[in-house]
């Protein structure tokens, strides 16, 4: 049976590097962002019935994301409307990879594990980190960044403090060689214990 391992962290903590690192190092790697994206595309799953609720933010087939989060701002019934649809589509998803997955270890990376309460689904929890001062400074070289944007998606986001309490495993992300070689021997630990 395939080891769960839940892949989570908050916005420029290194998560996506670290799920990187698993795939680099053999493992498949599910990312909810991705499923997300896919059903946004011109035939996804989620354009019809986003359609349904927000016109607006579908043209071509597609979901426009920034057009959404705009009326997201705008309508705060929106954002309980829009999490109805689509995570039991990207729910779906997930376990159609696992279905498909014959690998000892499987890496499923998800943005808000734990703020969701999915934790009871994995064998085991990754949380990536980094010091605030650190993940501010990540965050505000995205392109088109600001402030506000950070401390709107920081207000979704439980805090770290928190995610550190319910997590399995937590790696630092100071230095791309030492997480790197954390997750190797993260790796080795997990077959070593769960042959």
């Amino acid at each position: 049976m395939t080891f769960r391992l839940g892949l989570t962290g908050s916005i420029g903590m290194g998560k996506s590097t670290t799920a990187a690192m698993f795939a680099a190092a053999g493992l498949p790697v599910w990312d909810a962002d991705t499923a997300v994206h896919g059903l946004y595309r011109q035939g996804g799953g989620a354009v019809a019935p986003i359609t349904a609720i927000c016109s607006e933010a579908t043209a071509g087939g597609s979901v426009s994301r920034e057009v959404l989060k705009r009326h997201i701002a705008s309508d705060p019934t929106l954002l309980a409307k829009l999490e109805a649809i689509v995570h039991p589509l990207v729910a779906a998803d997930r376990s159609a990879f696992l279905a498909h997955t014959s690998a000892d270890i499987a890496v499923l990376d998800i943005p808000l594990l734990f703020e969701k309460s999915n934790q009871a689904e994995f064998d085991a929890t990754l949380l990536v980190t980094s010091p605030a001062d650190l993940q501010r400074q990540r965050v505000m070289q995205r392109p088109g960044m600001t402030e506000a944007d950070f401390q709107t998606l920081l207000a979704r986001q439980m805090p770290d403090a928190q995610k550190r309490s319910l997590a399995t495993h937590i790696v630092e992300t100071l230095d791309l060689a030492a997480t790197n070689a954390y997750v190797i021997s993260l790796i080795a630990h997990i077959r070593a214990r769960h042959a």
